[in-house]
């Protein structure tokens, strides 16, 4: 069969119109998308200026899908999905910008600190330690190490509390000195419980090298050796402590007291305890000073004075329900019979007001915490009950 020229003359006018209805269809479609994309991406910004989350999470969600290739589309989508708490989302969001292989090195670091975020936010602590530890050597590294750090505190895993923190104080953002002697106390009383009291000792001379203005690893190395029976040297601890931490006596009287009898050195203690009773007057150093037969300033000039004048001494001082309510436990009353019922009435009222109040988030306990287990802070009880306060 012959080839006749005239239908290629046909075909190619077809073939271009064609061609050029086919670009031109491209091109809208390809306007038409990168249209919908900004629109959905501000509508978006839109809704989360008006705090309409919700919405926001929608709009983000469609300009995802009409590019997919935008990381910070996905990054925002993330972020909103952890505010939501709807953990779950935000993980799959930011594990599968992780498993993308054109992601820059910036943003997978930011992306496996948001997944570490993620993780802490749900309370999957394992998982959160390591996202956190893979984030090492990393832009976010301090942030990491802090994360880490407050995970071990929390989880009471002293050592590698301990690594981490050795870990900030070397890099120079902040003193970690007073923190890493806590966790070196820490470790001292688990090691007491284990019976092993040489490496308890060893640990506390660790933490008073590292902090030696701090009340707790002398405290604590004074309660060491009072069961070492080593008596007299915990009563030089105490006294030292007594210098460099005054305010702290409070917490600390009552073993100075135990000490000093143990040691036969109670006029010492009852000079040092008498002096700074008059400095700063205070329940705890009251009663450890009455249990040594001394008497605060107030009471001094009283012919053979009792304990419970130590109470009306203070009353004197400062007014104190507990100091009353004591001083009233051995008073006779016109109707002795009732005596039970209103001294059980008084030490119901005065038990909240012998708690220690953390400063930080305001939880109470009867007794003193290093590191608050409410709010996770350290050093945050003053040493003194809520009545003194």
């Amino acid at each position: 069969m012959d080839f006749d020229p005239s239908w290629l003359l046909i075909s190619l006018p077809v073939a271009f119109v064609l061609g050029w209805l086919a670009s031109r269809f491209d091109i809208r479609q390809l306007k038409l998308e990168n249209r919908q994309a900004p629109k959905a991406y501000f509508r978006g910004l839109n809704f989360l200026l008006n705090e309409q989350q919700d919405q926001a999470i929608d709009a983000f969600i469609e300009a995802v899908q009409n590019d997919p290739d935008t990381q910070e589309l996905h990054f925002a989508l993330g972020n909103l999905f952890r505010r939501r708490g709807e953990y779950q989302r935000a993980v799959r969001v930011h594990e599968h910008l992780l498993g993308r292989g054109d992601l820059s090195r910036s943003d997978r670091e930011r992306a496996q600190h948001a997944l570490a975020q993620d993780f802490l936010r749900a309370g999957l602590l394992d998982r959160a330690e390591a996202a956190l530890q893979k984030l090492e050597g990393t832009r976010y590294e301090n942030e990491a190490r802090l994360a880490l750090l407050a995970i071990y505190e929390r989880s009471r895993e002293w050592a590698q509390a301990a690594d981490v923190a050795q870990k900030l104080d070397e890099s120079d953002q902040a003193s970690y000195s007073t923190r890493r002697a806590h966790h070196l106390c820490e470790q001292a009383t688990e090691r007491v419980a284990a019976g092993d009291l040489p490496g308890a000792e060893k640990l506390l001379a660790q933490a008073v090298e590292l902090a030696p203005q701090a009340p707790r690893p002398a405290i604590d190395t004074a309660n060491l050796q009072l069961r070492k029976g080593e008596a007299s040297a915990a009563f030089d601890t105490l006294v030292a402590l007594s210098d460099t931490a005054p305010l702290a006596l409070p917490l600390y009287a009552a073993a100075l007291q135990q000490a000093a009898v143990a040691a036969h050195r109670k006029a010492d203690a009852l000079e040092l305890l008498q002096r700074r009773y008059v400095e700063s007057p205070s329940i705890d150093v009251l009663e450890a000073l009455m249990a040594l037969g001394g008497k605060p300033s107030a009471t001094a000039e009283e012919p053979n004075p009792t304990p419970r004048d130590g109470y009306i001494a203070h009353l004197a001082q400062q007014p104190s329900l507990v100091a009353a309510s004591r001083w009233l436990a051995g008073e006779r009353f016109e109707h002795e019979q009732f005596h039970p019922q209103v001294q059980r009435a008084l030490d119901q009222a005065t038990r909240p007001l012998m708690r220690y109040r953390c400063a930080a988030c305001g939880f109470e306990a009867h007794q003193y915490f290093w590191h608050c287990p409410g709010c996770q802070a350290w050093d945050s009880y003053p040493p003194r009950r809520v009545e003194e306060l």
